[in-house]
């Protein structure tokens, strides 16, 4: 029937007409987002790379062309940033390296949980989800006082449980790591279990049931039923969590001030410190792209892992 009014519809057409398209409408819609996404997107990151091709002091009224000397720097073993720089990314990597499979594993048990039917579920999800909605800053202070060596709660508590009650938490490896990365879990698990949740409410029950006649186990469900159910929400949480560990900042410049030494200073912590405390923003700019262009081929690697295998 639909066919048979598209083809009357197509023969009462006068000839040599041609169907109208959509017109202007669309583009006036998106025309808000197109204009915010120009202005603080794109020209920024134009911006952006003409500032890391200059020795850019904004400080001074000249800038300079230095082509690409910026980036060389970065990569000689001469320069004064080289050392800097990449320990800065080490010690990113090391977050990163650490957090982003807890904030993977740790969310969806959470999830899995919060799925089920049980008294009081809703709070439950109100109480995981609460310290994600709190700021950078409030947890930085809130933590920092709590892993205090001297005056903290957290070695108070060990002490009365007959566990060693002196540990520097904030100032001494590999101590700064672990409260780094508990702190941020703590903080943030609430955001990736809530997308978690929201892809197992919406893996059909009927696959559960097929797989119990078929006599499969709690564990074989979860691998070939839930899994495969979120493959796209995996790939999401993977990306969005693993950009945000490479962007660490406030955490470590809150809590422990790049120590011991400089050894939780993370990228974005150096290239701070490089573009507004020491006003190399050319240098800083530069920096910026060569961490852009590591995560975009993380970001390349994490599509391939989770892309759909063609059945044969």
């Amino acid at each position: 029937m639909a066919a048979a009014v598209e083809l009357a519809d197509t023969d009462a057409r006068p000839p040599g007409r041609a169907r109208k398209g959509p017109g202007v409408a669309p583009w006036v819609f998106l025309a808000p987002y197109l204009v915010l996404f120009l202005g603080f997107v794109i020209a920024p990151a134009v911006y952006g790379f003409y500032i890391s091709l200059h020795d850019y002091d904004y400080t001074l009224p000249g800038k300079p062309f230095v082509g690409l000397d910026n980036y060389a720097k970065l990569f000689s073993s001469d320069s004064v940033l080289f050392s800097d720089f990449w320990n800065s990314m080490r010690a990113t990597g090391i977050f990163t390296l650490f957090s982003v499979p807890l904030l993977l594993a740790v969310p969806l048990a959470v999830a899995l949980l919060m799925n089920q039917k049980f008294w009081g579920r809703n709070l439950f999800r109100a109480v995981y989800f609460a310290p994600y909605v709190l700021g950078v800053a409030v947890v930085a202070v809130l933590w920092r006082f709590l892993l205090d060596s001297n005056i903290g709660l957290v070695n108070q508590y060990l002490g009365a449980l007959g566990l060693p009650d002196s540990v520097a938490w904030l100032t001494t490896t590999p101590a700064a790591w672990v409260s780094l990365v508990g702190v941020t879990v703590w903080w943030t698990l609430g955001f990736n279990a809530v997308i978690y949740l929201a892809g197992l409410q919406d893996i059909a029950p009927e696959l559960y049931e097929s797989a119990k006649v078929d006599g499969a186990n709690a564990w074989q469900r979860f691998w070939h039923v839930t899994i495969p159910g979120l493959r796209p929400v995996l790939s999401f949480v993977t990306m969005v969590t693993i950009i945000a560990s490479a962007n660490m900042f406030g955490q470590s410049y809150l809590m422990t001030q790049g120590a011991p030494g400089q050894e939780t200073r993370t990228a974005i912590y150096f290239i701070t410190d490089t573009g507004l405390r020491n006003y190399q923003m050319g240098d800083a700019a530069a920096m910026s792209y060569v961490l852009t262009v590591a995560l975009m081929l993380l970001s390349i690697a994490v599509f391939w892992i989770f892309r759909e295998k063609e059945r044969s």
